[in-house]
Formats: structure tokens, C-alpha cells, sequence
């Protein structure tokens, strides 16, 4: 029951914020009422997918201070564990998607305990290097498809398809996922007032301190690290059958790691709103900008430099992000 009162206490945050994130939820949950092109869904859909990314970074990378650039792993575990079983042994998704979620969390212990005796650079440089070789078994590995991966059949598993989340219309994964994101929020919320998240707060204050407070340090990063991974796994679960087609360049690769990090950094590492703020900013600006100035004026890669740009710009202003330039304008507002 505490859980449950610490995920729904936005006590301490100020009424402003609470009455905006209201709004917002009311708009996203009215969002298919309105009129919307099949472009405008789909931004949307990847957005509520890597807002949450980016919240389950935000655990470790936001509130513990440990630059992970190798979430794209715990997606490629949670898309091929459902996809593999659906194909393979007719598996629900309801059900392969907690066994995915365990086979990742399993994967974040065994490799995190050597992985959190590094710091600073050095972890992140491992986190790479541990996605990549992940990787790189995946495209050689027969049984999952190698290289060329899997494609689920909608011939074989007409939609609708509750179980195996199968579906003709966007707007069910829509709801599906926004479902997925207010849970997300709500965990984050109780991470936030847990004995955990407080650790980590002193954690990544001051590692040293927090030893002398008799914290243990590396088994509180060790179970972040798998709570972030639980958050990963899933929604790369119901990637998998957004998509319907998986393979390891586009499900595991660097790119994805590294985007699913610079949105919780844009936005804010390390509060409850930057990781949707971040998403909300990048995610449609890297979909219009593609599709303006890539498909349309054949500036390939061009909505890469802008948004690259963009985040060295807030880095070097304010390296808490967005979030952070909005509570220091809040800030000089108040002021006398």
C-alpha cells in the first residue's frame, strides 16, 4: 500500500505542474478523437515508446549519475523474446512479454555486477561495448534470423488479436502504449520517493558519503539498473508488434542506445518530466525533419545535425536540459 500512496503522491511538486500534466494527459488521451493524419499517429506512437525509454534511462542515468549508452540491448531481448516465441511456439504476448522482461533483468545482473565496479567513462564505454557484442551475436544466431531477422505474419494472425497484440488500426498500440506510459509515470513517481531513488540521489552526490552512510552502493545501482531495464524490455516487447519486423541493426543498434539517452538528457536527467519532455521535442522534430528535408529535399542525415546541434546548445547553457532552463526562468520570476 505505501507503493501504491508514493506512486500517486505529486504532493511535493507544485500545483502548476501537477495542473499541466493533467492537460496533458487529458490530450493524449483524446489525441484519436481529433482529426490526425497516419504521419501525425505514428510520430505519436513513437513518442509514448521512447518517452518511456527514456524514463526507465532516467532511473540510472538521470537520478544515479551513470551514463548507460547500451539500453538498445534490453529493446532487442524484450522485441526478440516476444517475437521468437509468438513465431516459434504461438506464445501470447501477455506472456512473453514478462518472460522477456525477466530474461533482460536476469542479462542487467549478470553483467551489471562487473559493469557498476567501473565509473565515469569507463561505464559508459562498457555499456557500449556489451550492446554491441550482444548484438553481433544476434545477426549471426540462426535460430532468432540472423541478420535478416523475423517478420510476424498478420496473414497468419488476422487482426484484431488482443493476445497477441495484433492490430489493423494504430489507434489500438496508441491506447495500448498510453496505457504502458501512465504506469511508467506512476513507477518513476515511486522511485522518486523510495528508499532506492533517495540512495541514488546520494549516490550521485557524493559516492564516498553515501558509503559512510552505510549505503551499498554497488547493489543499489545494480537493482536501478534492472528496474531500468524492466522499463526497456517492455516497450521493446510492443515494439516488436508495432513494427512487426525486427532485426538487429535497427533493434539493437548504437543509435538507439545513444538516442534513447540524449532524450532524457535533453529534457531533463534526473526529474520526473524530462524524459517526456525530451520525447516530445525530439521525437516529432526527428520525424518531420526527416521527412521534409531527407525524403522531400534529399538532405539525408540533415535532421541529425540539427538536433545534435540543438542538444550541444542546451548542454552547454544548461546541462540540466529543457527542465532545468524552465526552473531557472521560474526561478528569476519569483525572485523579489
Amino acid at each position: 500500500m505505501e507503493a501504491i500512496r508514493n506512486a500517486l503522491d505529486f504532493k511535493d511538486l507544485p500545483r502548476s505542474e501537477v495542473y499541466l500534466s493533467w492537460a496533458v494527459a487529458l490530450f493524449l488521451i483524446i489525441f484519436p478523437l481529433l482529426p490526425f493524419s497516419s504521419f501525425a499517429m505514428a510520430t505519436m506512437i513513437q513518442f509514448l515508446i521512447f518517452a518511456v525509454y527514456g524514463m526507465g534511462w532516467n532511473t540510472i542515468g538521470g537520478y544515479g549519475g551513470q551514463v548507460d549508452l547500451g539500453k538498445a540491448q534490453y529493446v532487442g531481448i524484450g522485441a526478440y523474446t516476444t517475437t521468437v516465441a509468438l513465431i516459434r511456439w504461438d506464445i501470447p504476448f501477455w506472456v512473453s512479454m514478462p518472460l522477456g522482461m525477466a530474461i533482460s533483468v536476469l542479462w542487467s545482473f549478470m553483467i551489471g555486477y562487473p559493469l557498476f565496479k567501473l565509473k565515469g567513462h569507463y561505464f559508459a564505454i562498457a555499456t557500449i561495448a556489451t550492446s554491441l557484442v550482444l548484438k553481433d551475436l544476434f545477426e549471426v544466431w540462426g535460430f532468432v534470423g540472423a541478420a535478416r531477422g523475423l517478420h510476424i505474419s498478420p496473414v497468419k494472425y488476422p487482426p484484431p488479436d488482443f493476445l497477441r497484440l495484433i492490430f489493423k488500426e494504430d489507434v489500438y498500440y496508441y491506447y495500448l502504449l498510453l496505457g504502458f506510459f501512465f504506469l511508467a509515470v506512476f513507477v518513476m513517481n515511486w522511485f522518486r520517493h523510495s528508499a532506492l531513488g533517495y540512495r541514488l540521489r546520494c549516490i550521485k552526490d557524493n559516492e564516498e558519503v553515501a558509503k559512510a552512510l552505510g549505503i551499498n552502493v554497488h547493489w543499489a545501482k545494480i537493482k536501478t539498473y534492472a528496474l531500468a531495464t524492466a522499463y526497456v524490455s517492455a516497450m521493446g516487447s510492443v515494439h516488436a508488434m508495432y513494427i512487426k519486423n525486427i532485426e538487429p541493426e535497427d533493434t539493437m543498434s548504437l543509435d538507439i542506445s545513444v538516442l534513447i539517452a540524449l532524450m532524457a538528457m535533453l529534457g531533463g536527467a534526473g526529474s520526473l518530466w524530462g524524459p517526456i519532455i525530451g520525447a516530445a521535442v525530439l521525437v516529432p522534430m526527428k520525424s518531420y525533419l526527416k521527412e521534409w528535408m531527407g525524403a522531400k529535399m534529399g538532405l539525408i542525415g540533415i535532421d541529425l545535425i540539427i538536433y545534435g546541434f540543438i542538444i550541444m546548445v542546451i548542454a552547454a547553457v544548461e546541462p540540466k536540459g529543457l527542465w532545468g532552463l524552465y526552473e531557472r526562468w521560474k526561478g528569476k520570476r519569483s525572485a523579489p
